[in-house]
């Protein structure tokens, strides 16, 4: 069973195994007290019945999912209802040890007496099912004894827990399930055992009336769970948390800190600009939670591991160029040169132009879920190719519904606009001198955008705001009287007239191209927005997420180049429609986005730090759990 057990770590110790114990009893059984203390609002049930296909769940629970819904129902519902998996260091390697599990058995011997089933021999990867129990399972390995008694055997990867039953519960549940499988097909079982990969050693688990009984009632709540198409609420500060693969999908100290601050006020309220200092002291700019000068904020939000993503974009813009598969590597070969890449370390792949991907190449990417994104020769985002991508279709259903709420969306796309002014107005005053009339009026137009009523307003707010931050964009250039030259009416695109602004539409469309992985592996649609109304082929919803971090990663890239003279005036090709980026200033320019993406920043609310694509990944993740209903506010990000 190649993800038994490895979507999650161990608890550490003793006293964590007793905890998971208890509480995982407590809720089979039902009889979990009501939380207390100031994380009581967070912990109590908030679960928002989801949208759904079938309200009926699954006849048959996996073992896999008895063993998950002890361990954490809302583990057992992110993976079996929605469908939400991620790989790290624990479920590979626990993959590696099922691999050899899977190993063919020993073969049952001719010589003896009897040739018949009393003849000592294994059996691997027994997939038995029944109807009765509600229960299916694919069992590791089958040890049939000479007195004619089977023993199932479990894979764990690691050592054994020092806990007085030899293995924590959902371990010996998952097992016991097996042992009720093969009882139910007929075989006398009696033992049955945990194969510690760590330790290379076999440890027999009881199977008592106490452990049938709390498997059964397992079973009975997995089935409960999906069929009230309810996520249950996240654990709270639980070292079960550690480890877990699915932590950055579920979130759960950034969900708890938002429910907790949920009770304060939920929209920035402009009126506190006013009132504090121009530049707040705080974690936002504006604060929307009030949490500056506070101790609201819990003594710590365990930070996401790892804080950047160690597999980096294969960029291919050479025309006529080739990808191919040569083993576990793309081959890219060019007229000139040929390069080798390691599948293992590439996040997507990025081409521009004529260059061929061939069919193995591309199906390989799509199994390991890497996706591949085509722009044209100029850099506009046409789109790309992905595998069976997410399971999760009641976040689609979600994300729909909601799209069809004018409030939904006004919501949200005030908070789009307000961060992006403010944060253009941040990137002004930290870059430019001799702006006030200019930070004044963004000030100003933050304020109108936070109390606008629709969508067509901030549309027009946008547009004034754009055009003051964008009139005062070359105060920001070193060398603003060399030979670059900017329109000083604001952007100009579709094709860009003049360098600079070539350079942010080649910056602009890279964002997208993330912003569109982002949201897609968060199991989101990019086509649907909720400000960027849906149009044939437009990204709406990665357009939407992106506005806050134009000026943070897109202006700030093409500022860098152009104040560091990484582009000069000859990079540029002009022509009677427009001006654009030669490939070896692309080149450079690109390499300066991914220094970018790869920079490790501290995220305003929860104060760790994290790359800025890790960033645009919880925010994606974040929009989710406010479209599951978990949290009530989109949290914005902005800089200070």
């Amino acid at each position: 069973m190649p993800n038994d057990d490895a979507s999650r770590a161990p608890p550490s110790s003793k006293a964590d195994a007793s905890v998971a114990g208890a509480a995982a009893l407590s809720q089979v059984g039902g009889s979990e007290s009501a939380p207390t203390g100031p994380r009581a609002g967070a912990e109590r049930g908030r679960a928002k019945t989801l949208p759904r296909v079938d309200a009926a769940a699954p006849e048959l629970v996996p073992a896999r999912m008895v063993n998950e819904v002890l361990y954490c129902p809302r583990l057992m519902y992110l993976e079996w209802s929605q469908g939400e998996f991620v790989d790290n260091a624990f479920t590979v390697e626990g993959r590696a040890v099922h691999a050899r599990a899977d190993r063919p058995g020993t073969p049952r011997t001719t010589e003896g007496p009897d040739d018949g089933p009393s003849v000592p021999h294994q059996t691997r990867s027994v997939w038995l099912s029944s109807a009765r129990l509600g229960l299916t399972a694919k069992i590791d390995v089958v040890d049939h004894d000479a007195d004619g008694s089977v023993s199932p055997i479990e894979y764990k990867r690691g050592k054994r827990p020092k806990v007085v039953e030899g293995a924590y519960l959902p371990e010996r549940a998952q097992l016991c399930a097996q042992v009720l499988l093969l009882r139910e097909h007929g075989y006398r079982c009696e033992q049955a055992f945990i194969y510690y990969a760590g330790e290379k050693r076999r440890l027999e688990i009881g199977i008592d009336d106490a452990l049938i009984a709390t498997t059964l009632a397992a079973v009975d709540r997995a089935r409960e769970l999906v069929t009230l198409g309810e996520l249950p609420p996240p654990l709270v500060d639980s070292p079960k948390c550690r480890g877990c693969s699915l932590v950055g999908v579920c979130l759960p100290d950034e969900v708890t800190l938002l429910r907790a601050l949920a009770g304060g006020s939920p929209e920035p309220e402009m009126e506190q600009l006013t009132k504090a200092a121009p530049d707040l002291v705080g974690p936002l700019d504006p604060d929307p939670w009030s949490l500056a000068g506070t101790d609201v904020l819990p003594k710590r939000v365990r930070p996401l591991l790892p804080a950047r993503q160690e597999r980096q974009a294969l960029y291919v813009q050479e025309q006529g160029a080739r990808i191919g598969l040569d083993g576990y590597c793309l081959m890219v070969r060019g007229k000139e040169s040929q390069n080798r890449v390691g599948l293992a370390h590439i996040s997507h792949v990025a081409v521009w132009g004529n260059v061929q991907i061939s069919t193995q190449a591309l199906r390989t990417l799509m199994e390991r879920g890497i996706p591949a994104c085509f722009l044209t020769y100029g850099g506009w985002f046409v789109g790309h190719a992905v595998g069976a991508g997410s399971s999760n279709i009641e976040l689609r259903m979600a994300q729909h519904a909601m799209a069809t709420k004018k409030a939904t969306c006004t919501r949200l796309a005030r908070g789009f606009v307000c961060s992006k002014i403010l944060n253009c107005r941040t990137l002004l005053r930290r870059n430019a001198s001799g702006v006030d009339r200019e930070l004044l009026a963004l000030r100003h137009l933050a304020r109108k955008a936070s109390q606008s009523a629709s969508v067509e307003t901030l549309l027009g707010i946008e547009g004034t705001a754009a055009r003051i931050y964008f009139g005062a964009f070359t105060r920001m250039l070193k060398s603003r009287t060399g030979s670059l030259q900017f329109d000083l009416e604001g952007r100009n695109r579709r094709p860009p007239k003049d360098p600079v602004n070539a350079l942010l539409s080649f910056a602009y469309s890279l964002l997208t191209k993330e912003f569109v992985l982002a949201t897609r592996a968060a199991g989101l649609e990019p086509l649907l927005g909720f400000y960027h109304r849906p149009r044939f082929g437009r990204p709406a919803l990665a357009l939407d997420l992106m506005e806050e971090f134009r000026p943070l990663i897109a202006d700030s890239v093409v500022i860098n180049v152009l104040n560091n003279q990484v582009v000069a005036p000859g990079d540029f090709l002009s022509s009677m429609t427009g001006v654009a980026l030669r490939p070896a200033a692309r080149r450079r320019v690109i390499e300066a986005h991914e220094r970018r993406m790869a920079e490790v920043i501290t995220h305003p609310v929860f104060r760790y730090r994290i790359s800025y694509r890790r960033v645009l990944e919880v925010q994606a993740r974040l929009l989710c759990r406010l479209l599951l209903g978990e949290i009530d506010v989109y949290p914005p990000f902005r800089t200070r």
